[in-house]
């Protein structure tokens, strides 16, 4: 595969995400037990540690989006890794405290920790889709989505590793010295917004098309659709883990790996063949990988039990590795030029909705048992299908019209 030569700003902002990702990611592993020793009744609380972090940063996607298409992407991403940077700081604090205040400061520091993830990769897309061409923006933005998986798989896999070795405490220091160098790389990077303005009031007044910027909907559909399963991952996925005596970030170790395969290799099929049927390939890889992690609890072998988790996890990457790039490069297609910013976070609004109805689907489906596992899963894979359904008759309506 041949890559085009991008800017400078291209490779700081993919080294800048990454450090980012593995900033509050390394962390997620870890939270549930954390939220249990907190608390006597901390593991019926394990889904809002995804579903607060998801609230928050959905929340200030409208202003982070109006933000980096007045102020500048720069600025915006700033704001987002400080505020990453003083949660991670903060974290330990909960811990010291009488378990009320202790679990409460934990949901603030949630909160305060999504308010970060919906700031710096906001501005982070609207400056990456400034700097694309069209022609090959679906392969800029594999290359660009490989940098964010290793932030995932990397911080997922050293995460359990710190904590057993050095406590939790360290791990979150560790996620504060990943968001210092998420600041210093950011430094580096040229402000792509051709005329930013300085603050004012007016810029923080949301309207409803701010929210949800209309022409990126069909995009924003299919990445709700796409990531409420991954918000059941990020809750049970560590529980599986933990119940087959493995490394937390088992499952996202074999994602990582197949995602960055897949991106090496065909992120540019959607320049080819186009995003919707692109997406329907994704989409289908993502109901199996979502059904052959479920189907994997039924079995009482436990290397069996792991060998297809782990083909699951892989088909996971898989799937995220084809549709993630051809989401975003979907979005940035349909956005108006003066409001990227917009676009974006209508976009990552969808992302952050549709992780928290993956995340509190799991208080309903799922009771902290390995028999309860295979209904929490089939949420997913419900809407994987309905995804495919969705862009197939989107597809059809856009052939009809032609």
């Amino acid at each position: 595969m041949k890559i085009p030569r991008y800017p400078r700003n291209f490779w700081i902002i993919c080294f800048g995400l990454l450090f980012f990702i593995m900033s509050f990611n390394i962390i997620i592993p870890e939270l549930n037990n954390y939220v249990k020793e907190l608390h006597p009744k901390g593991k019926y609380y394990l889904g809002l540690t995804i579903t607060l972090f998801s609230v928050s940063a959905a929340i200030s996607r409208p202003y982070s989006g109006k933000l980096a298409d007045h102020i500048g992407r720069k600025k915006v991403m700033y704001i987002g890794a400080s505020i990453g940077l003083v949660s991670c700081l903060i974290y330990p604090l909960a811990g010291t405290l009488s378990p009320l205040v202790g679990i409460l400061t934990y949901f603030f520091l949630r909160l305060a920790h999504g308010f970060s993830a919906g700031f710096l990769p906001t501005g982070a897309t609207a400056l990456v889709t400034d700097i694309l061409p069209e022609k090959n923006r679906g392969l800029g933005m594999g290359i660009w989505g490989t940098f964010i998986s290793v932030g995932f798989g990397a911080g997922q896999l050293l995460s359990s590793w710190i904590t057993n070795n050095w406590g939790i405490n360290a791990l979150f220091m560790v996620a504060a010295a990943f968001a210092v160098i998420t600041l210093l790389v950011m430094s580096q990077l040229e402000e792509t917004l051709p005329d930013p303005k300085k603050f004012k009031r007016e810029f923080l007044r949301i309207t409803i098309s701010d929210v949800l910027e209309r022409p990126v909907m069909p995009a924003a559909v299919v990445m709700f659709l796409s990531v409420i399963s991954t918000g059941i991952v990020f809750v049970i996925t560590p529980e599986i883990s933990d119940f087959l005596g493995l490394n937390k970030g088992w499952f996202f170790g074999f994602y990582v790996v197949s995602t960055i395969v897949v991106r090496l290799f065909v992120s540019g099929l959607s320049d080819i063949i186009g995003r919707r049927k692109t997406l329907i390939i994704g989409q289908i890889f993502m109901f199996l990988s979502i059904m052959t992690v479920a189907i994997s609890q039924k079995f009482n072998d436990a290397e069996t039990v792991v060998l297809i988790y782990s083909i699951g996890a892989s088909l996971f990457g898989v799937s995220t590795g084809i549709s993630s790039p051809t989401i975003f490069a979907w979005t940035a297609d349909l956005s108006l030029e003066s409001r990227r910013g917009v676009g974006a976070g209508t976009m990552f609004i969808a992302l952050e909705t549709g992780i928290m109805v993956g995340s509190i689907s799991t208080m309903i489906t799922y009771d902290n048992t390995p028999d309860t596992i295979f209904r929490a899963f089939l949420v997913g894979a419900t809407a994987a299908l309905v995804g495919i359904a969705y862009l197939a008759w989107h597809l059809l309506k856009r052939e009809s019209k032609t």
